[in-house]
C-alpha cells in the first residue's frame, strides 16, 4: 500500500527531513530495496549500506545522515520500521469467504466478515469473532472461543473448550488444549491422571508453527496478552506465562511452571516443573532450569544446570582450560614420584 513520507512521519511521530511527499510503497533491506522501498539505519556502522541502497526513503536514529534520502528521525528505527511494515505490507489471507467444504455446525456462531477455509471443521458451540481468518483443514473443538481478527493457519488443531482473545496468531500445526502429560504409577503400572483443566490464551498472542500447549491438568494453562512464542515450543499443563514474555524455538515447559511478564527465554531452554521465571529474567539458548528452581528478576542465566552469566562465564573458562591443567598436574605428581 502506498503511503508517503509525510503520512509515514505522522504515523510513527517522527521528525522528517526530505521531501514530504515522496512515495513510499514497501519495505526492504538496504541491499534488495528499490526507491519506493523504506529501509532502517540504527547506527553508524551500517550507514555506508544504506547510502549505497537504491531506496530513497530510511528510518533512522538521530544523527544519522544520508545525502539525497528522506529521513523518518526516530529513536528506535527498527521498532518504527517495524510499524511502517504493518502499513506498507498487505498480509495475504489466510482464507476467503467461506469454503464450501468447510464442516461448520449449525450452533457454530461465527461474526462479520469470517472466513473459513477448504475443509475446516468447526464443532458445536464454537464461537469466531469478527474479521477472524480460519485455514484449510484447521479443527476448532466443540466450545471453542475466539475473539476478533484472529488469524488461523493451516491444519491447527484447537481442543474443545479453549479460550482465545483478539488477534491471536496460530501458525500451522500448531495444538492448542491437548492433554497435559500426567500419569500416576499404580500396581498395573501408570494411571492416567485427569487433565480437565481449561486453557486460555489472551489478546494479541502469536505461536510458531507446530508448537503445542497443553490444558491444565485440574487448574488452567494461561499464555497472557503479547506472548511469542516460536516455532516447535512445548508448554505443560498449568503453566502460566506472563504478559509480553518471549520464547525461542525447541523450549520445553513442564508442569506448573511460571514465567513472568517481560522474561525472555532462548532456543533449547528446558524448564523443569514448579519454577519460577521472574519478570524481565534473561534465559540464554539451552539453559537448564531444575525443578522448583527460581530465577530471579534481572538475572541472565546460562548453562545446565543455569546459572548467573558472571558465574557460567568464570566456570567455562576453567573448563576449557581442563586438558592443559590435567598436564600441568601429570608434571606435578611425576615430578613429586607419585606416579
Amino acid at each position: 500500500m502506498k503511503r508517503t513520507a509525510r503520512e509515514l512521519a505522522a504515523v510513527l511521530r517522527a521528525e522528517l527531513e526530505g521531501d514530504p511527499e515522496r512515495v513510499v510503497s514497501g519495505i526492504a533491506g538496504p541491499a534488495e530495496a528499490h526507491a519506493e522501498d523504506l529501509i532502517y539505519c540504527e547506527s553508524a556502522r551500517h550507514m555506508e549500506r544504506a547510502q549505497a541502497s537504491a531506496a530513497r526513503t530510511a528510518v533512522v536514529e538521530p544523527g544519522i545522515r544520508l545525502e539525497g534520502k528522506t529521513l523518518l528521525r526516530v529513536a528506535e528505527p527498527k521498532l518504527a520500521f517495524a510499524q511502517a511494515a504493518a502499513l506498507l505490507v498487505e498480509r495475504e489471507r489466510v482464507a476467503e469467504g467461506i469454503h464450501a467444504t468447510a464442516v461448520i455446525s449449525p450452533s457454530a456462531r461465527t461474526g462479520k466478515n469470517v472466513a473459513i477455509g477448504p475443509y475446516a471443521v468447526i464443532e458445536d458451540g464454537v464461537e469466531i469473532g469478527e474479521g477472524t481468518e480460519i485455514g484449510a483443514f484447521a479443527y476448532l473443538g466443540c466450545g471453542t472461543k475466539m475473539g476478533e481478527r484472529c488469524r488461523v493457519y493451516p491444519r491447527v488443531t484447537i481442543y474443545p473448550g479453549a479460550r482465545l482473545g483478539d488477534r491471536v496468531i496460530l501458525h500451522a500445526g500448531v495444538v492448542i488444549g491437548s492433554d497435559g502429560f500426567g500419569y500416576v504409577r499404580g500396581p498395573e503400572g501408570q494411571c492416567k491422571f485427569p487433565q480437565v483443566g481449561g486453557m486460555e490464551i489472551g489478546d494479541d498472542v502469536e505461536i510458531g508453527a507446530n508448537s503445542t500447549i497443553d490444558r491444565g491438568s485440574l487448574g488452567v494453562t494461561r499464555i497472557q496478552t503479547g506472548v511469542k512464542i516460536d516455532n516447535l515450543v512445548q508448554i505443560a499443563h498449568n503453566v502460566e506465562i506472563g504478559r509480553d514474555a518471549v520464547i525461542a524455538a525447541q523450549t520445553g515447559i513442564s508442569g506448573s511452571s511460571v514465567v513472568e511478564r517481560d522474561a525472555v527465554i532462548g532456543g533449547q531452554v528446558g524448564i523443569a516443573d514448579h519454577c519460577r521465571i521472574e519478570r524481565g529474567a534473561i534465559c540464554g539458548a539451552q539453559a537448564g532450569i531444575p525443578s522448583g528452581k527460581t530465577i530471579r528478576s534481572g538475572w541472565m542465566v546460562w548453562g545446565t544446570p543455569a546459572r548467573p552469566m558472571e558465574k557460567f562465564k568464570a566456570q567455562y573458562a576453567w573448563q576449557a582450560r581442563l586438558p592443559e591443567l590435567a598436564e600441568r598436574l601429570k608434571r606435578l605428581e611425576e615430578k613429586a614420584g607419585m606416579r
